[in-house]
């Protein structure tokens, strides 16, 4: 049975089980490949993590980037883009809820912004990262929500600079960037496609 299958009351209870970075344990640190940025994850005091953007002239203790959420961090999810400019992160503040941060290399500096599971505030939701388009400028998004008593899942190409969406659609079929450039991980494990 598929997502589609189900009655608009029990999709929020589909979702709820296709939370897969909680399942996945953290991977180790990869090692420094030139100066491509990683993630470290830091605890702090309870239930706050610091997220640290590093390479390999920044270490944690001077890092590119550094970020601190109260939500949880999945670690496994990190993904940087072959250029080297952007970072992915899934982040959950709660429990119905999980974000994208995306971390991104700017003229000023490193920047981090999340994107929500929808445009309009969700009571539930995920957005998750589904793969880079060379160049740099663009990334691949699948997004599920559930607010105002309606369910919407959406696949989009969001531009980097920004977090602008240039095209949305319901069928990941209709996007060619999505059928040329989704990461084959994501495809492969997503529950998003069914």
């Amino acid at each position: 049975m598929s997502n589609a299958d189900l009655p608009d009351e029990d999709r929020s209870a589909y979702n709820d089980a296709a939370v897969r970075w909680a399942l996945v344990p953290a991977a180790p640190v990869a090692p420094m490949v030139g100066s491509l940025p990683t993630l470290l994850t830091e605890p702090r005091a309870p239930g706050e993590t610091f997220v640290l953007l590093v390479d390999a002239q920044h270490g944690a203790s001077a890092p590119l980037l550094p970020r601190r959420t109260y939500g949880v961090v999945r670690a496994a999810s990190a993904t940087t883009h072959r250029e080297g400019t952007a970072v992915a992160l899934a982040v959950q503040p709660m429990e119905d809820w999980r974000g994208l941060w995306v971390l991104r290399k700017t003229a000023g500096g490193w920047l981090a912004d999340v994107l929500p599971p929808a445009a309009a505030t969700p009571e539930t939701g995920v957005a998750g990262w589904a793969g880079w388009v060379p160049g740099g400028q663009q990334m691949l998004v699948a997004r599920e929500a559930r607010g105002q008593g309606r369910y919407r899942k959406s696949f989009e190409v969001v531009r980097l600079d920004g977090l602008a969406t240039e095209r949305v659609t319901g069928d990941v079929a209709a996007l060619p960037l999505f059928q040329r450039w989704q990461d084959p991980a994501w495809k492969r494990q997503t529950l998003s496609r069914r």
